[in-house]
């Protein structure tokens, strides 16, 4: 994409200017600055008019005959940000303009250019402003593209990659999608070297700070926005744009922004091919976790399908696969392997419910676990239901022929969620049981039914890695601390605290660990405290920096 306006270099190599056989005499560095306008002026005090960007013409005859006048003259245009200076000689200056004004504008970076034969200025200003209506015009026509080429991605669903190859051809620049912690989720190089794209990408990323949700940070040329949905922000897409060049014209921005707006809609956008009946249980299931029907309108609808939710003790229970692909054996088969192998577990888990004689509503929850929403008489009955339920799903497995004669059948993980007395709180028992199901997976024991105590904390927080929340918790504790180990990598002080609350607080230890003098330890442990704001004496401070340690473990590990 070409930029919308031209540059001083573009405005010199049209015809009527080349008509004023033109030389340059100062300023070659500023050749590339884009002319937003034509001005033309015979004042010395112009710039105050000016508001940058434009390219000034003047036969010079109001110009201030001392130096100091015109070295003034120069620097004004210069600070107000005018692209060029161009003057035709013959009416007060002849041989060429004075030395004074060139020296001026050459320490001040600004394109002189003599007009050495005489040139009607309203036939440059009529070519110029030309050129920039017709690059407006390109701009609307990119922007229009911009508009379509993203509406069709967001009807058709598109994945977050193909959304950002769409933005990285478009814009013809290096495209990356990362969440709040600065962990890339999808990117583009545009044909760029990928490795050197994201050579140490949280630490680079970390010290690109836009201000604003969608801003331009020119020290590291990048353009950056927010993306999220219903007022969740979960990332940040960013787009680089050289620093050495002019800040990115209008129409990145844009597409910068409709790209975002594509993947956020994305994420909450669930395609299924389910059967109706099903499809009613897994729009409830799916309303109690997301909040978005009425729970009295859920209560009824479930009803309507037989399964009473109202005064029954609800446990959320979420089974999925330990693996997502099994030793590439979905890729192997073809892109319909996935959705085929969970509908396989979805139809278990319903048999396996019926056989177990309970009552519940069972669907996919996402792309790889299925979720059921048990509904029993009483508390008591808990334990044993979750025993039925899991017994009736080995056997059902076990009978179902696998997928492939030779391929063995996939392991499968069943964890439930704490019962709750009303469906008005089935959501965090279904949101647990998702939780514990997805944090097992790494577990090797092979356990009828996994419970949030069987987890522990470090499988908590691991599970819990894709919450914003989470992320946003890690940034705001450890956030300057990770920003200053990206500022001087060399002394990496977060290796330095984490020594310091693995040992228990414990400082000689902690020194031991760090394969550091105590003298040195101690130091280190005062800036830290510098840095974060914190009291490393305080337990309770140190507990939250020390959650904050093994949530940021568990968002780094894929």
């Amino acid at each position: 994409m070409s930029p919308v306006f031209p540059t001083v270099r573009e405005v010199l190599a049209l015809v009527p200017v080349r008509h004023g056989a033109p030389r340059l005499v100062a300023g070659d560095a500023g050749l590339d600055r884009p002319v937003r306008w034509v001005h033309v002026t015979e004042v010395p005090d112009i710039a105050t008019l000016l508001g940058g960007g434009e390219l000034v013409l003047t036969t010079g005859i109001g110009l201030p005959a001392d130096d100091a006048g015109l070295r003034a003259f120069v620097g004004d245009l210069a600070d107000v940000g005018v692209s060029g200076l161009v003057v035709e000689l013959g009416r007060r200056y002849v041989g060429g303009v004075p030395r004074v004004m060139a020296a001026a504008a050459e320490r001040r970076g600004l394109p002189l250019v003599e007009l050495r034969r005489a040139t009607p200025f309203v036939r440059i200003t009529e070519a110029v402003h030309a050129l920039i209506v017709d690059a407006q015009l390109t701009e609307l026509r990119a922007t229009e593209e911009i508009h379509q080429r993203f509406t069709e991605l967001s009807v058709e669903g598109a994945e977050p990659a193909e959304v950002l190859r769409q933005a990285a051809e478009l814009a013809g620049c290096p495209v990356v999608l990362e969440n709040l912690s600065r962990q890339v989720l999808a990117y583009d190089p545009a044909g760029e070297n990928a490795e050197l794209l994201l050579d140490g990408w949280e630490q680079h990323s970390r010290r690109i700070r836009p201000a604003g949700r969608t801003a331009y940070d020119p020290d590291s040329g990048w353009l950056v926005t927010t993306v999220g949905a219903r007022g969740q922000d979960w990332g940040r897409l960013l787009l680089r744009w050289p620093a050495t060049e002019a800040a990115p014209p209008t129409r990145l921005t844009i597409l910068i922004e409709r790209a975002a707006s594509t993947l956020a809609l994305g994420r909450l956008i669930r395609r299924d091919a389910e059967g109706l009946e099903r499809q009613i249980h897994r729009t409830l299931l799916t309303a109690l976790i997301d909040h978005s029907r009425p729970v009295d309108e859920v209560a009824l609808r479930a009803k309507a399908l037989g399964v009473t939710l109202d005064r029954r003790h609800l446990v959320g229970v979420v089974v999925r696969h330990r693996s997502d692909d099994p030793a590439g054996e979905l890729e192997a088969v073809g892109p319909e392997a996935g959705p085929a192998r969970l509908r396989d577990l979805a139809e278990a888990v319903g048999q396996a419910v019926r056989e177990a004689k309970l009552t519940a509503l069972t669907s996919a929850v996402d792309d790889h676990a299925v979720g059921a929403l048990l509904a029993l008489p009483d508390p008591g009955a808990e334990e044993k239901a979750l025993a039925a339920f899991a017994a009736a799903l080995r056997r059902v497995r076990l009978d179902a022929a696998p997928a492939r004669p030779s391929a063995p059948r996939p392991a499968v993980v069943v964890a439930a969620g704490s019962g709750v007395g009303s469906l008005r709180e089935a959501r965090r028992s279904l949101v647990e049981a998702r939780q514990v199901a997805e944090a097992a997976r790494r577990d090797p024991r092979d356990l009828p039914c996994f419970r949030l105590p069987h987890v522990g904390l470090a499988g908590l927080l691991h599970l819990l890695r894709d919450e914003p929340r989470l992320q946003t918790f890690v940034e705001r504790e450890l956030g300057p601390l990770l920003a200053y180990d990206a500022q001087h990598p060399r002394e990496q002080l977060l290796g330095t605290l984490r020594a310091y609350l693995e040992q228990g607080r414990n400082k000689s230890a902690g020194a031991v660990a760090a394969h550091l003098s105590r003298p040195a330890f101690y130091e280190r442990l005062a800036r830290i405290g510098r840095i974060l704001d914190a009291d490393l004496d305080s337990v309770e401070q140190c507990l939250s920096l020390h959650v904050a340690l093994l949530a940021l473990d568990a968002v780094r590990t894929p």
